[in-house]
């Protein structure tokens, strides 16, 4: 019998790895916990065999879950999270796999079932491991230049039940709308539940400069800028598009667009 632990902040993401889980006859739900900090104590106390981890909790995120684990403790993971900028960094974790919400069955079963082998098969997750995390580094993130940090190039937006996959350097500017950032790219929009901090820390500094509070503009798609008497700032994009940046983010534009 597989004991597994869901940990998840939103309480309909953990019901739904329930719901897929509940023909499983060898899989046993013996826990929850809704944040880092919850998830390492459950950890620890219950001792689960397979942890299905969101990336980014309150708190301690996935990450930092596992490292605060004493190896000798440590279960088998499977990420499910709504970002695969952290893909990469999940299989260097040692991660069985990398599930993008929202989870189709399919891809769910694949998963469950590389866990089963794993942990029948002393050895299965280190042969495997080398071929997924060359793969993702090569397909999912490229490096900036000059920098040992990579970012991502494709960015993943639910729709319902589907998944949209942009690219990164066809977004023309970025605004935030409450709890999510709003990507417009190619006359579309397309919203991503992040804060605006959390965003533009997983974008690469030399494309993508934040020109307010609220915005943030991919640099080759500046056409124009236009300053006023009191130092505001107009940036007009190719396409018409006009935004305002305000005195406090003039050094983060002038670092890129000389001013």
């Amino acid at each position: 019998m597989i004991h597994a632990l869901i940990a998840d902040d939103e309480a309909l993401a953990r019901e739904g790895i329930r719901l897929l889980l509940r023909d499983e006859t060898d899989v046993k739900v013996v826990g929850e916990a809704e944040d880092g900090d919850q998830t390492v104590e459950e950890i620890n106390r219950l001792l689960p065999d397979l942890v299905f981890l969101d990336v980014q909790m309150p708190g301690l995120d996935g990450f930092q879950v596992l490292s605060r684990i004493e190896p000798v403790h440590l279960p088998r993971v499977i990420f499910v999270t709504a970002h695969d900028a952290y893909a990469v960094d999940a299989f260097e974790a040692q991660a069985i796999d990398y599930l993008l919400k929202p989870v189709s069955d399919e891809r769910f079963q694949k998963a469950l079932q590389r866990a089963r082998r794993d942990l029948l098969q002393d050895g299965y997750l280190e042969q495997t491991q080398r071929q997924l995390v060359d793969f993702l580094k090569s397909h999912l993130k490229a490096p900036a230049a000059g920098s040992t940090k990579s970012y991502p190039r494709w960015l993943t937006v639910k729709q319902g039940r589907r998944i949209t996959l942009v690219k990164v350097d066809e977004v023309d500017w970025i605004d935030s709308a409450a709890n999510y950032v709003q990507l417009h790219t190619c006359g579309r929009s397309y919203l991503i539940r992040s804060t605006m901090g959390e965003f533009e820390n997983n974008l690469d500094p030399q494309s993508f400069v934040r020109i307010h509070r609220t915005t943030i503009v991919n640099v080759e798609r500046v056409h124009e800028i236009d300053l006023d008497g009191d130092g505001d700032i107009a940036v007009k994009l190719r396409d018409g598009t006009v935004l305002r940046s305000s005195r406090g983010y003039r050094d983060r534009l002038t670092r890129l667009v000389p001013l």
